[in-house]
């Protein structure tokens, strides 16, 4: 935007900063957190402190450096307002399950390590961050955020003091991070809608199994390598040989991987999920029902069942949504959901590709409000940062939603 354009928003931005950063205690914190906001929305290549601080006139690089580096604001708060106002304006079909990669130089920038790099498509120097949107066909906007801290992080004292990592902060894994935000904003009674990911958090069963443990509805990816039998196999008992503990119900054939259960039998119908700029979105799906195999899958129904020698061997049913193009001599894609096989299979559908709306996110939130361009190395810094950024793609959105609506005080 123009130095013009963000001036003449100044006033509704103003009582968006007052209703969100309400929890922000001293007015000169509000007011810097207001200026740090008009400078992501404004044009420039560089979103970091001190271009944003040349470009705007009431401008302070040692005020703003300050003020998102160590000032001790809590950004929960912040974050949780704007959950709440965003869910109730954009009412979400999904919470979409996603990560995001930062590629970085050097070794200082909190939680930078060698690993996968989405930004650049390999193994790369990066920060990677775990991210819960809010989304629909017609608007997204991310909701909650945490680092991936590596695990050579989790024991290096002198990194972690450094850094200003918290004590109680240690490595975990980016599936137990999505959890952790999801507990977070179901703590808000906001309403949990459909959850979707793609099959980085699909390929764990355990994921999934947590999400059903919480009562919550998923469509996630799924490797295709993943195993699974058919709806009709049967368990069956085995003769007891009288020696040792007693034999377990098993199934006469192995699990298969997910291709192999889809036959000259799968009926394919023609969905259209949405009008994209190239056109009209429209593929060819079937729905299934399978049930997921193997150790975590197994030793799960085992425990809901009170123990290994109080279940019968049947597996759960879950419904599987497969994708093949008209053009495509075998399934490109596989989803599996713990929504019944009734479910419309347009809902199915709309829902799994719904993931790829917060693309338009990444891609607003990084090359137009600098997302990525922070380049303090403290844990308080960057989640200041990124809950600015986010409060920043916030009121745009809000703005977009419903221009002519009055900012709350």
């Amino acid at each position: 935007m123009r130095l013009g354009e963000v001036e003449r928003l100044r006033g509704e931005l103003a009582e968006f900063v007052a209703d969100v950063f309400a929890s922000v205690p001293r007015r000169d914190q509000r007011r810097w957190g207001e200026c740090y906001l008009r400078g992501l929305m404004l044009d420039g290549r560089r979103k970091s402190v001190q271009p944003m601080a040349d470009r705007l006139p009431d401008g302070n690089m040692q005020a703003l450096q300050q003020f998102v580096n160590q000032s001790p604001w809590d950004p929960l708060p912040v974050r949780r307002r704007i959950a709440q106002r965003l869910c109730q304006a954009v009412r979400p079909e999904v919470w979409v399950v996603d990560d995001v990669s930062f590629p970085k130089c050097g070794t200082a920038s909190v939680g930078v390590a060698r690993q996968y790099c989405g930004a650049l498509g390999k193994r790369a120097n990066c920060q990677v961050a775990v991210s819960v949107h809010a989304a629909t066909d017609a608007a997204s906007c991310p909701l909650e955020w945490e680092l991936f801290l590596p695990e050579e992080w989790a024991h290096d004292d002198r990194r972690r003091r450094r850094a200003g990592i918290p004590q109680e902060v240690g490595h975990a894994s980016k599936t137990h991070l999505a959890l952790g935000l999801l507990d977070r904003l179901a703590a808000q009674q906001l309403q949990v809608p459909v959850i979707v990911a793609d099959a980085g958090y699909g390929r764990s069963v355990s994921f999934r199994l947590a999400l059903e443990e919480r009562g919550w509805s998923y469509v996630m990816a799924v490797d295709c390598k993943e195993i699974a039998r058919p709806v009709t196999a049967e368990p069956y008992q085995p003769a007891y040989g009288g020696l040792g503990p007693p034999t377990l119900p098993r199934y006469r054939q192995a699990a298969q991987p997910l291709p192999r259960l889809v036959d000259d039998a799968t009926v394919f119908e023609e969905v259209t999920w949405r009008q994209g700029s190239k056109g009209t979105m429209t593929s060819h799906f079937a729905v299934l029902q399978v049930r997921p195999s193997g150790k975590e899958a197994t030793r799960t129904a085992q425990e809901q069942a009170g123990g290994r020698n109080r279940w019968d061997g049947v597996l759960p049913l879950r419904t599987l949504l497969v994708e093949r193009p008209e053009e495509a001599d075998e399934p490109t894609g596989y989803w599996m959901t713990n929504l019944p096989a009734t479910t419309p299979i347009a809902d199915l559908v709309r829902w799994a590709k719904m993931r790829w709306r917060i693309e338009h996110d990444y891609r607003e939130l990084k090359h137009g409000l600098g997302l990525d361009h922070f380049e303090g190395r403290t844990w308080r810094g960057w989640h200041h940062h990124v809950t600015l950024v986010t409060a920043a793609q916030a009121f745009l959105t809000l703005r977009r939603l419903d221009p002519k609506a009055p900012m709350p005080a």
